[in-house]
């Protein structure tokens, strides 16, 4: 008898302000059927209890396994959110540039209400990726966060806060290191069953 996983829906987790029409969220989720979007409200004065209430709607508008792609702020809601009992069919987060909610000097304060960051390993597979040039993230910090959070690290240089401004277009190999983790997670979920 094969054991096959479940398709793997993409759960696309935008941080502070969302992410406009050139963000590699956005054309990720275009070009991705299996891509849907939380949408927060406001996107500029988050509550983190708005927020999670948000994902936990969006997780169950669905079947199947969840993958999180978040970016920034969103990081730190995944953070938060992990072990929620809405979340128990999330089974992997790619974690993009982790804004450091728990630093003044890297954050604004509509963020702080997000601190402390948690810093317990993640019940599902994950991978952060970060940048040496971070405006909201100590690249240190990021690598703190991934070993804490039991999740790889993928170092992508200098390119900024990961987002529009970066110029990374499609952003083709951020969508290997996707698909790698969802691999990954897959092969976890095949495990455990």
């Amino acid at each position: 008898m094969t054991v096959r996983a479940a398709p793997v829906r993409l759960l696309v987790m935008p941080g502070l302000g969302g992410s406009g029409p050139d963000h590699w969220q956005t054309r990720w989720e275009a070009c991705e059927p299996a891509c849907a979007r939380v949408h927060q409200r406001p996107w500029d004065r988050p509550v983190l209890v708005d927020w999670l209430r948000a994902v936990d709607e969006a997780l169950g508008e669905g079947d199947g396994p969840v993958v999180l792609v978040a970016h920034s702020l969103a990081c730190a809601l995944v953070a938060h959110g992990a072990r929620r009992a809405a979340w128990s069919r999330v089974v992997g987060a790619l974690l993009v540039a982790p804004a450091d909610v728990d630093s003044k000097t890297h954050t604004p304060e509509e963020t702080r209400g997000f601190a402390p960051m948690p810093t317990a390993p993640l019940p599902f597979a994950a991978t952060v990726i970060a940048s040496h040039d971070d405006p909201f993230v100590a690249f240190e910090r990021a690598r703190e966060l991934a070993r804490r959070w039991g999740a790889e690290l993928v170092d992508v240089g200098a390119v900024g806060h990961i987002n529009a401004s970066s110029g990374l277009g499609d952003w083709a190999n951020g969508r290997r290191v996707l698909a790698a983790l969802v691999a990954r997670a897959g092969r976890r979920e095949v495990a455990a069953s």
